[in-house]
């Protein structure tokens, strides 16, 4: 009796363990099965990740989110956006409300280890800044003593306003908000002086505004902000799909693969790296869990990594950003693919 006491005990607990080990590797499965991505994406920021009057998403963010779809299920459209706030996100991914979070996250220490998290790679190098109106006749944010200054709570922000003003001996009192859209009610209505938050977002803030002439961001940079999507720890194949998904929309600009040359490149194309990204060659999909031609296909949902930008956040948009740091590591900047092969 023992010894089946015994058996029994082992078997539950090797049943627990399968069961454990299948829930850290099932989220492609999760998603093939319910025919969606369910991505979390910023509740709305204009350039990065918003909804038109229709419903319709788009963005530099919402594209990493088209492209995985696009990977896994065959189809760009087949994402379900949930938005999130600077609180909620995190939750949102651990509990499995989403499948990937696509939403303006820095990769830290703490939210790499101690949230158990993975950040799948960085799409856009960014630091954090300060916007103020003009007619306040700031030129440097050390010249911010005293002032008010709306920050969103629950984000690495908080803490480097805070460590930041530590550091420069600059007292202020912070207006605390949970969302983009409550900053910009907030500091257009006049309860703060300044509002701080990621570079890319106080431009993509200011370009919303009815007045953004009227907005400065001042020239501080006060810490290093790598963006990126981010994944649940534990989840090693996933994690490689939605890496290399971004690595691929990298990779073809690298190699001068566009939307409008995608199939053309496809057929033509006798470099051996674009080969096997494009599944001319090889079947690097198989590794993954996917067919041969899923980054052909998260290469057409938007185009690759420089068109995402351009049609985005660029400088012909009306937020306006230089590459800067994000440009190609072959034209000066960061953006910078693991190789196929």
């Amino acid at each position: 009796m023992r010894n089946l006491a015994f058996l029994a005990t082992v078997g539950a607990t090797a049943l627990m363990a399968g069961g454990a080990l299948a829930a850290e590797g099932d989220t492609l499965a999760q998603v093939k099965s319910r025919g969606v991505l369910n991505c979390g994406v910023n509740a709305g920021l204009v350039g990065f990740a918003a909804p038109d009057a229709n419903g319709n998403w788009s963005g530099f963010d919402i594209a990493i989110c088209k492209a995985v779809a696009a990977a896994v299920l065959g189809d760009a459209t087949k994402v379900k956006y949930v938005p999130t706030t600077g609180q909620t996100r995190f939750t949102a991914l651990s509990s499995g409300e989403v499948d990937v979070l696509a939403r303006n996250s820095t990769w830290t220490f703490q939210r790499d280890t101690d949230l158990k998290l993975d950040f799948a790679g960085v799409n856009y190098y960014d630091g954090q800044g300060f916007m103020v109106r003009k007619d306040l006749g700031v030129t440097s944010a050390k010249e911010l003593e005293g002032a008010t200054i709306c920050v969103q709570t629950g984000t690495s922000t908080e803490l480097n306003l805070a460590d930041w003003a530590k550091s420069n001996n600059v007292t202020y009192k912070a207006v605390n908000i949970d969302s983009n859209a409550e900053g910009e009610q907030q500091y257009t209505a006049g309860a703060c002086d300044a509002y701080t938050t990621d570079a890319s977002g106080l431009a993509a803030t200011r370009a919303a505004f009815a007045d953004p002439d009227n907005h400065i961001i001042l020239p501080e940079i006060i810490s290093k902000e790598p963006l990126g999507p981010v994944v649940r720890h534990g989840d090693n194949n996933w994690g490689d799909i939605v890496r290399w998904t971004l690595f691929a929309l990298i990779s073809a600009e690298e190699y001068g693969i566009t939307s409008a040359n995608l199939e053309e490149q496809s057929k033509s194309s006798t470099n051996p790296d674009v080969q096997r990204m494009l599944g001319t060659t090889d079947d690097y999909g198989k590794m993954l869990g996917l067919d041969k031609e899923w980054a052909k296909r998260a290469i057409a949902a938007s185009g690759n990594y420089g068109e995402i930008f351009a049609a985005n956040i660029g400088e012909q948009t009306p937020i306006g950003l230089a590459r800067g740091l994000n440009a190609l590591w072959t034209q000066g900047g960061l953006m910078y693919a693991m190789p196929f092969r």
